[in-house]
């Protein structure tokens, strides 16, 4: 039988078989026509689970399958993810996350857009917001539906600058000038490597093998970065040998740049910057930020005499006449620019830049900064940067004058000219 009521029991059980496994189930319903519909619906559930039939859930408010996605991919997400899809949220769910996702249309995705553009997100801000909006409506079957009317916001590809030979000289010189020792060591791996702040900030001595003049990368933003050994440029290979010095007892779990807490031993009032004393340095952990360090640096960049190159602008307040350079006596009313602009993940920009203007093969570069291959020439557009010099110095190259002849030789539009014919004439 299929249904049946136990003695002294007011509720319906079911009980059948199915595919030689017998199904014995309480119904909880205590009228005969309910409980043959759950058995009915049951019967259904298995013959469609036997044939591959998967059953969409109701996928609810935005709010309920933002939780259920998150909680599900978070296991997989790096500390720094986890953290940009938390800030995401926390500005995706005040405005939609009332809606049910079936009713969440592209006129609500553009004038979300509208709304936060007003409040001053970049358009790349605004873009990763909407991108996880769409990986949760996807994980459901929504985002197709709407898909065809969302527009992305157009995102700056310029973003970025490789620093010359001028502006390294400046950088370098600041870096040494630092409290902190770390600052000159990691900006100096950095630039010979082109690798990212993270992968450098994470780098243990295990990575670095002085014998053979190479580096291993761990972890990194890209399956194609992580676990890439490169060889290092002399200057990167120098700077850290001179760093290893540093720490004799080091092990190969210690970190490259670890964690320290400096004090201030002494102020130079004429150049603006301040000794530094480590008062304690744990190798365990990885240094937590060279933020205060780094922007100290450009800072300090202010003080550069932008007309004898090698002279520093008197470190005072702003006199009435204005700032006066202590060694050529220039005088200027505001301090220069400096390298304020300058953000770390140039040096990445500039790593590649050089390398390209080197004529080195996008293969080769991207192996070492940990490109894909199927991103090298967008990639490359990007963090490619040259100055005008370089651009003409590539627009000037021409062949020589024997194969030049030769490529005009008998062309009716650029013919010859007869030897002692007039400059002013051709035949």
């Amino acid at each position: 039988m299929a249904l049946y009521r136990r003695p002294g029991c007011k509720t319906w059980t079911m009980d059948f078989m199915f595919k030689g496994q017998r199904i014995c189930e309480p119904t909880g319903m205590t009228s005969r026509t309910r409980a043959q519909k759950v058995l009915d619906n049951r019967r259904r559930g298995l013959e469609d689970g036997s044939a591959g039939i998967r059953k969409r859930k109701d996928p609810g408010l935005l709010s309920v399958a933002a939780k259920d996605w998150q909680e599900t991919r978070k296991p997989k997400w790096a500390p720094r993810t986890a953290g940009i899809v938390d800030n995401a949220l926390g500005h995706l769910l005040p405005v939609l996350g009332r809606l049910l996702l079936v009713d969440i249309e592209p006129q609500h995705v553009a004038k979300y857009q509208r709304a936060r553009l007003a409040e001053g997100a970049s358009n790349r801000t605004v873009n990763i917001e909407v991108s996880t909006l769409r990986q949760i409506m996807r994980k459901h079957g929504q985002w197709a539906r709407i898909a065809p009317d969302v527009t992305m916001l157009a995102e700056r590809q310029d973003a970025g600058h490789a620093i010359s030979e001028a502006e390294e000289s400046m950088l370098v010189l600041e870096c040494g000038r630092s409290r902190s020792r770390i600052l000159l060591p990691f900006v100096l791996l950095s630039l010979e490597t082109g690798a990212r702040y993270s992968t450098v900030r994470n780098l243990q001595w295990r990575n670095i093998d002085l014998l053979n003049r190479s580096i291993t990368f761990g972890k990194d933003k890209t399956e194609a970065g992580t676990g890439r050994t490169i060889p290092l440029s002399p200057r990167a290979f120098a700077a850290l040998e001179f760093w290893a010095g540093q720490f004799p007892e080091r092990k190969p779990s210690h970190f490259v740049f670890p964690q320290e807490s400096v004090g201030g031993a002494g102020t130079d009032e004429t150049f603006g910057f301040t000794a530094g004393m480590i008062v304690s340095t744990d190798p365990s952990h990885p240094t937590g930020s060279i933020k205060t360090a780094w922007q100290s640096m450009k800072q300090r960049t202010r003080r550069h005499c932008p007309e004898c190159r090698t002279g520093t602008i008197a470190n005072q307040e702003k006199p009435e006449t204005g700032f006066v350079c202590i060694e050529c006596g220039f005088m200027t009313q505001e301090l220069p620019k400096g390298l304020t602009g300058l953000r770390l993940h140039d040096l990445r920009h500039t790593f590649v830049s050089r390398r390209i203007a080197a004529g080195k093969p996008l293969p080769m570069i991207g192996k070492v900064v940990g490109w894909k291959p199927s991103t090298l020439a967008r990639m490359a557009a990007r963090y490619g940067h040259f100055s005008l010099d370089e651009l003409r110095d590539c627009v000037d190259s021409r062949p020589a004058e024997a194969e030049m002849g030769n490529a005009f030789q008998g062309s009716r539009r650029f013919p010859r000219r007869s030897p002692g014919a007039d400059e002013t004439s051709v035949n």
